[in-house]
């Protein structure tokens, strides 16, 4: 599920890899997991995993009708995040950033 969600969200390699917390020399294992393999045993990784799957169950909860602005949305610049992406938080500051956008989601959903 993840791996097909960063497809729909239009990353590369190297930001899919980041999001998950593995480094460019892990590059064979993003291929397996493509290919339907579980994702490790890892506890960071699958948290991870659960906040970018939450992450985008938000972003459908909130734009239920339009679900390309749903997938857009974590590569569209933000004025919460300094005109930086979603994306881009999630990359330069790691699991930080990563929760960083989905309280930024949270808040922004319940007010």
């Amino acid at each position: 599920m993840v791996t097909t969600l960063f497809n729909h969200w239009a990353l590369d390699e190297d930001e899919s890899l980041a999001m998950l917390g593995m480094t460019k020399a892990s590059r064979h294992w993003l291929t397996r997991y493509r290919k339907g393999e579980p994702l490790s045993a890892n506890r960071d990784m699958l948290d991870r995993a659960g906040h970018l799957l939450a992450i985008h169950k938000t972003l459908r909860l909130m734009f239920p009708h339009e679900r390309d602005l749903a997938y857009r949305w974590i590569r569209t610049r933000n004025r919460a995040f300094d005109q930086l992406t979603p994306a881009e938080i999630i990359v330069e500051y790691g699991f930080p950033g990563l929760l960083m956008v989905r309280t930024y989601l949270d808040r922004t959903r319940t007010h």
